[in-house]
């Protein structure tokens, strides 16, 4: 017997296919009387709001289509994956290349590192650590395989183009 969620996403995949997007997730809720169902979407380049309009138009008429749900009413959503969304797939980490992201391995060890480069066996990271404030920060490269990787999410930093304005600036001054 298959869930709904496994059910939601046979019924909406081509739909998600033919629209040129990635289906991340599903997710079917009960809510009272009538389901939730929440799609995820992504694309290389992110999904802008009229490709979600779009795409939730196709993947309404494909659940209307399907037994998926059967009859009870359903309400759907689709969204992009927000920022704090796990990176467990290749195609995550290449879309954050330049990003900062803390990272948990296998080992237990924890580290906050920038994603350089991304392969699909696993991601070139670069550790930046900083001693003691005003200090220089030290950047260590650092080949992860994916393997090793036991979660990672993309932090948000906000101050993040002061400071590499204020990097340039201190290249062309030659320190």
């Amino acid at each position: 017997m298959t869930s709904p969620s496994e059910r939601v996403t046979r019924a909406v995949a081509p739909a998600v296919a033919a629209a040129g997007l990635d289906l991340e997730d599903v997710q079917v809720v009960t809510a009272g009387r009538r389901r939730v169902v929440t799609v995820v979407v992504d694309s290389e380049g992110g999904v802008a709001l009229d490709a979600v309009a779009a795409v939730s138009q196709s993947l309404s008429e494909a659940l209307d289509a399907s037994d998926a749900l059967g009859s009870q009413p359903y309400v759907l959503e689709v969204t992009s994956p927000g920022v704090d969304r796990p990176l467990t797939q290749p195609r995550h980490w290449r879309r954050n290349v330049g990003r900062l992201v803390e990272v948990t391995l296998a080992d237990g060890d924890r580290m906050a590192a920038r994603i350089a480069a991304v392969d699909d066996a696993g991601v070139e990271v670069v550790v930046e650590k900083q001693a003691t404030k005003g200090a220089p920060v030290t950047k260590t490269p650092r080949r992860l395989d994916f393997a090793e990787i036991a979660s990672a999410v993309v932090q948000v930093e906000f101050n993040r183009a002061a400071a590499e304005a204020a990097d340039e600036e201190d290249e062309d001054r030659g320190h």
